[in-house]
């Protein structure tokens, strides 16, 4: 249920600030807003608006995949509202550092969920390695797609150029893995077992 109503919140907001560019600039991450302003919020809301409609459609139909099963992880792990919890951590933790690496910089924006998308997927990967994941309509294990997210991420992040915030991409990932690791430390001596017995799925 947190994993749908997290969806139709971001579809809602989305889909109305693709149209209403003030409430586009009243939500996005601008660093100014924050040092000035003391607008923290931007620091959650930045992740209810999304560039276009294949944006929002990639963040959440992968968010809608994984979500639901690691809602009940974390609903087990830490309470009805403890997906929510996660969620709201991982856009905070995964947009920090391009934040402090911009705070002075007025033409820095940044927006979409990919942050806690990224999370959400490192977080189930950490659970089933093996599972299968589709890139577009190719499918291939789960911990094959997390090494290739990490080479690609971290080569754009590098190269630069895209306007994608590959670096929130990758600090959404860790915080993945160190939260569930930190709430269930037996989660990673099972996925190192794992690893060494893939399957076919």
């Amino acid at each position: 249920m947190i994993t749908l109503l997290i969806i139709l919140a971001t579809c809602v907001v989305s889909i109305v600030a693709f149209r209403n560019h003030r409430l586009m600039d009243d939500l996005i991450l601008w660093p100014p807003a924050l040092s000035r302003s003391r607008e923290y919020y931007r620091l959650v809301t930045y992740g209810l608006v999304h560039a276009d409609g294949g944006h929002l459609f990639f963040n959440m139909i992968s968010l809608y995949f994984a979500g639901r099963i690691m809602e009940q992880f974390f609903t087990m792990e830490m309470g009805p509202l403890g997906f929510l919890t996660f969620y709201i951590g991982a856009l905070v933790f995964s947009i920090l550092p391009s934040y402090l690496a911009n705070r002075r910089n007025a033409g820095y924006r940044s927006l979409g969920a990919s942050g806690a998308v990224s999370a959400i997927l490192f977080a189930f990967i950490l659970l089933a390695p093996w599972a299968k994941i589709y890139l577009i309509v190719v499918p291939m294990p789960a911990i094959l797609y997390g090494v290739l997210f990490v080479v690609y991420s971290v080569y754009m992040d590098k190269r630069g150029g895209d306007n994608v915030n590959h670096s929130a991409h990758l600090w959404g990932a860790l915080y993945g893995v160190l939260f569930t690791i930190a709430l269930r430390p037996g989660v990673l001596l099972n996925f190192i077992a794992s690893l060494s017995q893939p399957r076919l799925f």
